[in-house]
């Protein structure tokens, strides 16, 4: 617990840590702007929404509501600046520290090349969860006082009482950290083969743009049960009139095979590393 106050203690101090956060709040506040200014469009829950698209439906419905903006955000940050923003958290913890030297100092302290590892991934999952918190929190604040808060619209075209909504949103927002969290395992895996966090943070991002791509071919089909970038638009079944909760299920048992082979490897990589050199 000391190791992991210490880790705790060294990341907000940091100035690459407050760049991220500031990162993916500038995107909701940029597309609320965007929102407050559009030109007047059909929105609710209709059909041509839902046709458009769950994304596209969000944003319809986010400008009728400011309790929606937290999820048209999410919506928007997990193509690209959340996965960026996890593989930056998860690729510094033990490259960047290789990379300056720092990392020796953990070693001469009473735990395990294991608990090391575990410490790096509670910090960089601590940030990302800090890093969503703020997202809603500021989604909430902007949205509500530009478009007022009301019963939010399902994508199915119903309603549900305010609390129903803000516990969905809830739930959306835990089902996309874990998401993230698969990102920082994959980018610990990463940094305990290279000393360069830079190297972790782009092979992480490369790898999960490739997967992206590979499940948004129909070719790769049979693969797409097997890449857990194909489960993070799940939490939209959240916001359908009856929810299905198979994709929803399914991704989290995904997300956590990737967490658990991916921080186990890491340890097991990390154990065997040579970082006295």
């Amino acid at each position: 617990m000391t190791l992991l106050r210490s880790e705790l203690t060294k990341l907000l101090v940091q100035k690459r840590t407050y760049v991220g956060w500031i990162g993916l709040v500038t995107i909701p506040l940029l597309m609320v702007v965007a929102l407050n200014f559009a030109s007047p469009a059909p929105r609710g829950g209709d059909a041509a929404a839902n046709t458009a698209g769950a994304a596209n439906s969000f944003f319809s419905l986010a400008a009728d509501n400011g309790l929606l903006v937290p999820l048209a955000a999410i919506a928007v940050l997990t193509s690209f600046l959340l996965p960026l923003v996890a593989s930056m958290a998860g690729g510094f913890q033990l490259a960047g520290e290789a990379e300056s030297g720092t990392i020796k100092t953990w070693l001469v302290h009473p735990v395990s090349r294991g608990g090391v590892v575990l410490s790096k991934w509670a910090v960089a999952v601590a940030y990302l969860l800090a890093g969503l918190v703020l997202v809603a929190a500021t989604c909430y604040a902007v949205g509500v006082a530009l478009f007022g808060a009301h019963d939010p619209a399902l994508l199915s075209g119903g309603t549900v009482s305010i609390a129903h909504g803000l516990w969905l949103t809830l739930l959306a927002y835990l089902y996309v950290g874990l998401g993230m969290i698969v990102v920082i395992s994959l980018a610990v895996l990463f940094s305990t083969f290279t000393d360069s966090s830079l190297t972790a943070t782009i092979g992480t991002l490369v790898l999960v743009i490739v997967m992206q791509i590979v499940g948004s071919l129909s070719y790769f089909d049979f693969l797409q049960p097997c890449l857990f970038t194909s489960h993070l638009d799940a939490w939209q079944n959240l916001f359908q009139g009856s929810i299905d909760w198979w994709p929803i299920g399914k991704g989290l048992l995904a997300f956590g095979a990737y967490i658990v082979v991916s921080t186990v490897a890491a340890c097991c990589a990390f154990q065997r590393s040579d970082v006295l050199v």
